[in-house]
């Protein structure tokens, strides 16, 4: 005679509706959490900017004032709308002239002198207007022989670099830290020792800033994207 078939524990049942609900909330998680911060930080920001923009202008050019409310915002379009201004005015020969004549005044006050060129070259830096990018991604061996790490080509060595090395052709690379891929290091490498990649300079730091956990084909790494694209 078979021995009757032991039911199963409730408690496994409880455990297994909370994994499903623990499951459903960090998927939810995952889907709200960076579109609610996107539009927090964006909030945040244009609110900021219309602190500090509104009180320079005149309450009676207000928008609120003929509307009854506060229109977010409207700090960020006179903002602008300034800042157009003051470049438009800057790239002319009259503006070019003053600028000059500015910048004679603080180079004669050392410690303005050196704040300004300071936040003047990251200016310049980061919102120049320039075509140049890097070109691929690449491997190479750092820090030792036998481990690789992903770095990107900006441009070929040339010049003094290339004549010191004297081992062919010369690149430049800049190898990215693990997330904040804003830091690096600039490394001169021989192009004989550096493995081109296939994936894009934007697949590359994807796979960088998620510390080796987003591939440019997540269903399949070992297949270049195109072919694992369903």
């Amino acid at each position: 005679m078979n021995a009757p078939l032991t039911p199963e524990p409730p408690e496994r049942k409880r455990r297994g509706l909370f994994s499903g609900f623990r499951a459903s909330f960090l998927t939810g998680l995952v889907v709200i959490a960076p579109i609610s911060l996107t539009f927090w930080l964006i909030w945040t920001v244009v609110g900021w900017i219309d602190a500090v923009v509104l009180p320079f202008v005149p309450r009676q050019w207000r928008p609120d004032q003929y509307v009854g409310f506060d229109l977010k915002g409207i700090g960020v379009i006179i903002f602008l709308m300034f800042t157009v201004s003051v470049g438009w005015i800057a790239k002319g020969v009259i503006g070019r002239a003053i600028l000059r004549w500015a910048e004679s005044l603080v180079d004669g006050v050392p410690v303005v002198r050196s704040i300004y060129n300071g936040l003047k070259q990251i200016a310049e830096t980061v919102f120049a207007q320039t075509d140049t990018s890097f070109d691929k991604a690449c491997l190479v061996e750092y820090p030792r022989k036998g481990i690789w790490a992903i770095a990107f080509v900006s441009t070929s060595g040339k010049g003094e670099i290339k004549a010191g090395i004297n081992r062919g052709d010369i690149v430049s690379v800049f190898l990215p830290t693990t997330p904040n891929p804003t830091s690096g290091f600039l490394l001169f490498v021989p192009k004989a020792d550096v493995i081109m990649l296939e994936m894009t300079v934007e697949d590359a730091a994807k796979l960088v800033i998620s510390a080796g956990l987003v591939y440019p084909n997540g269903k399949d790494p070992t297949k270049p994207p195109d072919e694992g694209a369903v």
